[in-house]
This record gives structure tokens, sequence and C-alpha cells, in this order.
């Protein structure tokens, strides 16, 4: 079976730190004018805000995660792996097109829409076939990654329609889309890890 390099644990592994750090960090500077309960992560990032270059400088460190995760994610498929450098390469655009300090903004919203869903679809995108698979990768446990994380985008933009908690809603969906790699990726060094010490016991 094809191995994790032993460094995604840390690529992986960081991309949750990097974000709740980031958007805790940009809403202390920011103060009490900002709401984390409905208003957005994009706010803290937007034009002028005082966290900017902290959210930013968080998104680009979670772009660069996940391109590396997907890169040393051998054994999930080629589809899984594209499908989470794309939502790396999301990352980026966002900063690249940050919200304005006022109103909507067509672009930074698609470009997070193409975000959201990559990072939505990987898990069942990178299913490996093989019956040895690690668990992650088995079509169980990704089916329901995916449908989690679709139902919780269903559920952020009920709570945008109705002005409700969109901005914590949006937390835990993205938490639950930057700690999803770590999970593949400890589950396949667990799995390499067994197999190790089967071969040794045989």
């Amino acid at each position: 079976m094809r191995t994790v390099p032993r460094w995604a644990l840390f690529t992986s592994g960081g991309a949750p730190l990097l974000l709740v750090g980031g958007w805790t960090s940009a809403g202390s500077l920011t103060g009490p004018a900002y709401d984390p309960l409905t208003q957005t992560i994009s706010v803290l990032g937007s034009y002028g805000a005082s966290g900017f270059w902290v959210m930013n400088g968080a998104f680009l460190a979670l772009g660069l995660c996940h391109l590396l995760t997907a890169w040393g994610l051998r054994p999930a498929s080629t589809a899984g792996r594209l499908a989470l450098g794309g939502g790396g390469l999301a990352a980026f655009a966002v900063v690249l097109l940050p919200a304005p300090s006022s109103g909507g903004s067509l672009r930074h919203g698609a470009v997070a829409v193409v975000g959201f869903t990559l990072l939505a679809v990987w898990p069942v995108l990178a299913i490996d076939g093989d019956g040895g698979a690690p668990w992650a990768l088995r079509p169980g446990p990704a089916i329901a990654a995916t449908v989690l994380m679709g139902a919780g985008g269903a559920w952020f933009l009920f709570e945008m329609a109705r002005y409700g908690a969109a901005g914590l809603v949006e937390r835990m969906v993205t938490f639950a889309q930057s700690l999803w790699p770590f999970v593949v990726v400890t589950a396949c060094l667990s799995r390499a890890a067994g197999d190790g010490r089967a071969g040794r016991d045989g």
C-alpha cells in the first residue's frame, strides 16, 4: 500500500490550529464591534479590518497546509487529492479577493463557495476501492463526512438568509473541513504501522 509521509501529520494537523488561531486572533484585534455568532470569518479578513493581515495570513497558511497534505496523501484517489489541493488554492483566492468593508462581493462569495464545495466533496472523491484501505478512505466514513459537511453548508445558508447564527455555523463547518485531512492522514499512518507490525510478527 502507498504510504503517507510522517510530515503530513504536521501539515494536516496544523490546518485546524491555524484556522482557529487566525479567527481568534483577528477577532481579538477587531474588538467588540465584531460578533462571532452572527458575522462570518470573511468579515475579519475584509478590507480595512483590524485583523486583516492576521486572518488573511491564516487563510494563506491553511491553503498551503491543504496543498502539502494533498501531495503527501498517496493512498487517497487522485480525484480526492486534486479536490483537497483545489480547496487549498481556493483559500489563496479568498485572500486575493477579500470581502469589501461593507456589502457583499460576488467574486469573493464565488471563490468561497468553490472552496467549500471542494473541501466538502473531497472525502468521497478520495475513497480507495481497495478492501484493505484505511478506515477513513472507505465508503461509509467518507460518504458520512461529505454528507455532514454538505448539511452544514445548507445550515449555513439558512442562517445567512434569516440573519441568524451564520458565524457560529460557518466556524463549525470550516473547522470540520480543516480537521478531516488530519483524520485521514492519521488513519493511513495507523494502518501502515499495523501492517508493519503484522509483517514483523509474521
